[in-house]
């Protein structure tokens, strides 16, 4: 569902998009950056939530935030997950290209990427769906993904549609990892993921807002330190 409507969105703002100025679809673009970052403020403030606090202490949080962001961001340059992430919408653009730039069709598809990827309703709504607690959050994000996609296809074009691919296959893969592992992660863990998230997101805010380059995608595996720093502390305190 949540790629239909991503795909459904793009070719509604590629139609439309035609019909509006530049100052019209910057302006659309720069509103999606102002709603982006206040999403992901409020994820970023759950690093306050009393679950984390509980089970690593009340100083602990933020550092926990911090140490993910920053091993994640190391480990995310050696692999240089931004620079592959970026050449495979370039290629992407290359096999189906219809006359747009390249970097608009590139910035398209890595900002929506990661807007539609980096989360707490993407990982907590794939995995609930796939320990057999329901799809709620997904139809949510689903139908917030579709406007959303709308507005991002008006400025960047069909690089939001290539964005579904990244979509099937990150909520795909999240989703198995919830059915083949069950419910594995406590609040304070998920917690931790979602308040990275929420840091993420103001990286990608500020790329759409244009007042900095943030390589968030080098920042992905900090999504994965995040719970298990978490893990760590809680052995050590006990």
């Amino acid at each position: 569902m949540n790629v239909a409507t991503v795909l459904l969105g793009s070719v509604l703002g590629v139609l439309v998009g035609h019909r509006l100025s530049h100052r019209t679809r910057d302006l659309v673009t720069d509103a999606i950056g102002l709603v982006t970052l206040l999403i992901a403020i409020s994820s970023a403030l759950t690093v306050g939530d009393q679950a984390l606090s509980d089970a690593v202490g009340t100083s602990a949080p933020v550092l926990i935030v911090l140490g993910a962001m920053l091993i994640g961001g190391i480990i995310g340059s050696l692999l240089r997950i931004e620079q592959r992430l970026e050449g495979f919408g370039a290629w992407i653009q290359r096999r189906f290209d219809r006359g747009e730039g390249e970097g608009k069709f590139v910035d398209g598809f890595v900002s929506a990427s990661m807007v539609f990827c980096v989360g707490p309703l993407t990982f907590l709504g794939a995995l609930s769906d796939g320990l057999g607690r329901g799809a709620d959050q997904l139809f949510l994000k689903s139908v917030l993904d579709g406007f959303t996609s709308i507005a991002f296809a008006a400025s960047f074009g069909w690089g939001v549609a290539a964005s579904a691919l990244v979509v099937l296959v990150v909520q795909g893969s999240m989703t198995a990892v919830g059915a083949v592992l069950g419910d594995v992660l406590p609040d304070a863990h998920v917690t931790a993921l979602g308040a990275t998230g929420g840091v993420m997101l103001i990286g990608v805010a500020l790329r759409l807002l244009k007042l900095k380059q943030v390589a968030v995608a080098d920042l992905l595996p900090a999504l994965i330190v995040a719970p298990l720093l978490v893990q760590l502390l809680v052995v050590i305190r006990n």
